[in-house]
C-alpha cells in the first residue's frame, strides 16, 4: 500500500529489482484524511515458482578411492589385452585401445560413487542436509501446536544454521589458500558475489552443433592420397621408458574436465609401477606401428564464445577435448620432437620456446623500430597479419615435408601424418552432440602438439630483405618494414611474397581484420598509400592491439594505460567483496597478485619505460587503492617495472640464442655493460637501454 499526501507533496516511492513487478490500483481516501491510497498488486511470479529444481548426476571420489584404483590396476594382467588384440604377428590397435579404455572406465565406476544433486533456485549456499531436516522438524512442530517441541526445534535450527554458515565461510576461505589453483579462487569469488551465468538462447538450438561442425570443417581438402614413407633400416622408432610415462601421467591436473572417453583425470593418480607397463606398452605400440587409433584420437569440439555477444558462427572458438592418454602421449612425442629440432630455427618466432614470451616479441619490434627511427628521413610500417582459422588449414603433406627437412626421422613423421589425418570430430554444445565428421586437414585446436606443429610449418616464412622483419608469436605475424627516404619497394615485395607463401601453404589471410600502422615522426606531413592484398586495401589505423597491448602510431602508451587501468579497477570490485567477506589480508594480497597486479604488470618491461608521468600516476593510484582495501603495503608500479626489467635482462644475458643477446655486451672492464647510444628521449627510455642502465646501477 502506498500513501500519497498531496497537501505536502510527499510521495512514498517503491523500488524493486524486477521491472513492472507491481500493478498500481487507486483506492478512495481513508475517512476524512488527505491521503490517497494506491494498492500495489504483485504481477511477477516468484523465482521458486518460475524455475524448477535442477537435478544432475555427479561422480565423487570418496576417501580411499585412489588407493582402491591403484590396487585394482596392480592386480590386473595387462598383457591379456594385447594378447586378445593380437592376430598373427600384428596387433589390432583399435581393439587394443578400446578394450583398455573400457576396462579403465569399469574400474573407475567401481571405486567412485554417483550422486544425484538437486539445486533449487532460491537455495542458500550454506544450506546442508542437516539444516533441511531441522526445518522440516520445526514446521512439523508448528503445525501440531507443540510449543515445547517448537521452542526446541527453533533453538536446534538456529544452532545448525550458525554451524553451517561457519563451515561455508571456511570453505570459501579454502578457495584462496592454493596459489596455483585459479579455478578454485574464481569459484570462491562467484560464491561470495552470488554470480550466475545465464545460458544464451542459441544453446537450446538442437541444430547448432551440426552447423558448427560443418563450419569448422569448411577448410577440409581432399588429402586422402597421402602416403607414408618407408623408414630407412638405420632409423629407429622412438622408445618410451616406463619412468617417463609414469611421470607424465602423474603431472596430469586432476581438477580439469574429463575427455570424450569420460575417463576422469583422477585416474592418472592411480598409476603405480605395474600399471606403468600397460600405459608404456600401449603407447610404445602406437609408435612401433606408426599408427594413431581412432579410440584415443577422437576429438570433441567444445565451442567457446570469443565475446559476450555472439552474432555468427565465427564468434565461437573451437577447443578440442582429447582423452587423457592422448594428451600424455602428445607430451611425450613433443618432448622428442624438440630434441630433434636444429638450433637454426627462426629466432623471431617467440612462441613455445624457452625464455621467450610476448614481452620479447613486443620489445624486439619496438627496439627495431626505434633504432631505425633514429636515422634521418625514415619511418616504419607495421602490418599485423590475421589468419582465418590458422590451425584448421594445415595440409599434413606440406607439414611432413617441412618436418623431414628439419631432420625429424621418418617413423616420427609417419606417426604425425597419421595423427593429423582421419580424425573423427564432433561438436558438443548445449547438451547436444553433432554427428561425426572425419577430417584430413588441419590440427585440433586445444591439443598439445598443434601449436608446435604450426610454428614448425611457418619456420621457413622469414624476411628476405634486411630492412624487413617477420615478428611471429604462434599464428600472430607482424611484418615490420623499415623505410628509408620513402623507398617502399622492398617492403611491398615482402608483403607480396608473404601472400604467395600463404597461398602455397593453404593459409587464408583475413584482409578485413589485417591492419597496418605507420610510425612517422618526420616534420613534413606525408600521405602513405595503403597496401593491396588480393584486390583489397588494408586499413591504416592510428592504434591497434598487438599481443595484448595497445600500440599507437606515435608510440605513446596513454591508450594502453587507460585500458589497463580500467581492467584493474573492475577487479577492485571483487577485492572489496572479499574484504567485506572478512577474508584475512594474506588471502587478499594473494588475490591482488593474481588478478590485479598481473594486469598492471602485463608486458610492463616493453612499455612502462616510455610512459608519461600522468600514466604512471594513473596506475599507481590503483595500487594505493588496493593498499587501503587490503590494509598492507604493496610494491609500487615503478618497483615492479624495475624488478621485471632486471630479471628479463639477466635471462637474456644468460641465453646466447636470444635474438637480443648481442645488445648486452660487456665493457673491457668486465663489470658493466655497454650502453646503447641514442639521440632521442623516446629511444633512451625504451626497454633495452633502460634495462642496461638498471643492470649497471644495481649493487
Amino acid at each position: 500500500m502506498v500513501f500519497l499526501d498531496f497537501t505536502k507533496h510527499i510521495y512514498i516511492c517503491l523500488y524493486t529489482n524486477i521491472p513492472s513487478a507491481y500493478r498500481a490500483e487507486p483506492h478512495p481516501h481513508l475517512a476524512f484524511s488527505d491521503h490517497m491510497c494506491v494498492w500495489l498488486t504483485p504481477t511477477y511470479t516468484p523465482l521458486i515458482r518460475r524455475s524448477r529444481p535442477v537435478q544432475k548426476q555427479v561422480k565423487t571420489w570418496p576417501a580411499g578411492s585412489i588407493s582402491a584404483l591403484q590396487d585394482s590396476f596392480e592386480c590386473t594382467a595387462w598383457d591379456m589385452f594385447r594378447e586378445a588384440a593380437t592376430e598373427g604377428d600384428s596387433v589390432d590397435l583399435e581393439e587394443y585401445a578400446a578394450s583398455v579404455t573400457g576396462y579403465i572406465s569399469k574400474c573407475i565406476d567401481d571405486v567412485t560413487v554417483s550422486k544425484t544433486i538437486t539445486t533449487r533456485p532460491n537455495q542458500k549456499p550454506w544450506m546442508t542436509a542437516e539444516v533441511r531436516v531441522l526445518l522440516r522438524t520445526r514446521d512439523s512442530a508448528f503445525r501440531v501446536g507443540d510449543k515445547v517441541a517448537l521452542r526446541k526445534a527453533r533453538a536446534d535450527l538456529s544452532r545448525a544454521i550458525r554451524v553451517a554458515k561457519r563451515a561455508h565461510t571456511q570453505r570459501i576461505h579454502s578457495h584462496f589458500k592454493d596459489t596455483g589453483d585459479a579455478r578454485r579462487m574464481w569459484q570462491g569469488i562467484q560464491a561470495i558475489t552470488n554470480y550466475r551465468t545465464m545460458p544464451s538462447s542459441c544453446e537450446r538450438d538442437a541444430s547448432l552443433p551440426d552447423a558448427l561442425n560443418n563450419f569448422y570443417a569448411r577448410f577440409e581438402a581432399q588429402n586422402n592420397m597421402a602416403r607414408k614413407t618407408m623408414p630407412k633400416p638405420d632409423e629407429q622408432v622412438l622408445c618410451l621408458t616406463a619412468v617417463d610415462v609414469r611421470n607424465t601421467l602423474r603431472r596430469v591436473n586432476p581438477r580439469k574436465a574429463a575427455g570424450p572417453d569420460n575417463i576422469p583425470r583422477q585416474s592418472a593418480q592411480g598409476v603405480r609401477r605395474p600399471a606403468d607397463r600397460c600405459s608404456h606398452g600401449h603407447l610404445q605400440h602406437l609408435l612401433v606401428q606408426r599408427h594413431c587409433p581412432n579410440v584415443p584420437q577422437v576429438h570433441t569440439i567444445v565451442p567457446v564464445p570469443k565475446k559476450s555477444t555472439v552474432s555468427c558462427l565465427n564468434d565461437y572458438r573451437p577447443v578440442a577435448l582429447t582423452p587423457i592418454i592422448m594428451k600424455c602421449f602428445e607430451r611425450l612425442v613433443m618432448r622428442n620432437i624438440k630434441t630433434q629440432l636444429p638450433s637454426s630455427l627462426d629466432p623471431l618466432q617467440f612462441a613455445y620456446r624457452p625464455n621467450r614470451s610476448t614481452d620479447d616479441a613486443i620489445t624486439t619490434t619496438l627496439h627495431l623500430s626505434l633504432t631505425h627511427l633514429e636515422k634521418k628521413d625514415t619511418y616504419v610500417r607495421m602490418l599485423f597479419i590475421d589468419f582465418s582459422s590458422a590451425f584448421n588449414t594445415i595440409i599434413p603433406q606440406n607439414l611432413i615435408r617441412k618436418l623431414s627437412s628439419l631432420g625429424l626421422n621418418t617413423p616420427l613423421c609417419n606417426w604425425i601424418l597419421d595423427f593429423l589425418m582421419g580424425r573423427p570430430q564432433s561438436v558438443l554444445f548445449g547438451g547436444s552432440t553433432s554427428s561425426s565428421i572425419t577430417l584430413n586437414t588441419g590440427a585440433p585446436q586445444g591439443s598439445v602438439l598443434s601449436p608446435l606443429l604450426f610454428t614448425l610449418l611457418t619456420h621457413d616464412c622469414a624476411a628476405k630483405h634486411s630492412s624487413n622483419s617477420f615478428i611471429k608469436f604462434a599464428d600472430d605475424t607482424t611484418v615490420l618494414g623499415l623505410i628509408t627516404k620513402g623507398d617502399e619497394s622492398a617492403y611491398r615485395e615482402e608483403v607480396q611474397r608473404l601472400t604467395d607463401w600463404c597461398t602455397v601453404n593453404n593459409l587464408h589471410l583475413n584482409v578485413d581484420k589485417t591492419k597496418e600502422m605507420v610510425v612517422d615522426f618526420r616534420r613534413a606531413q606525408h600521405t602513405h598509400s595503403p597496401l593491396n592484398i588480393d584486390g583489397s586495401s588494408v586499413e591504416i589505423v592510428k592504434s591497434t592491439k598487438f599481443l595484448g597491448v595497445h600500440l599507437a602510431d606515435n608510440l605513446t602508451w596513454t591508450l594502453n594505460t587507460s585500458s589497463t587501468a580500467k581492467k584493474a579497477q573492475q577487479r577492485l570490485y571483487f577485492l572489496r567483496k572479499l574484504r567485506k567477506a572478512r577474508l584475512p589480508p594474506p588471502i587478499l594480497t594473494l588475490f591482488y597478485r593474481g588478478t590485479i597486479k598481473s594486469i598492471l604488470s602485463s608486458c610492463i618491461t616493453a612499455w612502462f619505460g616510455t610512459c608519461t608521468v600522468s600514466d604512471r600516476k594513473t596506475l599507481q593510484r590503483i595500487v594505493r587503492t588496493a593498499e587501503r582495501i587490503i590494509g598492507v603495503s604493496l610494491p609500487s608500479i615503478t618497483d615492479i617495472y624495475t624488478t621485471r626489467s632486471i630479471r628479463k635482462a639477466t635471462s637474456i644475458v644468460n641465453d646466447p640464442t636470444h635474438p637480443s643477446h648481442k645488445l648486452f655486451s660487456l665493457l673491457p672492464s668486465g663489470r658493466r655493460y655497454r650502453s646503447i647510444r641514442s639521440s632521442t628521449t623516446r629511444f633512451c627510455n625504451s626497454s633495452y637501454p633502460q634495462a642496461i642502465r638498471l643492470l649497471n646501477c644495481r649493487d
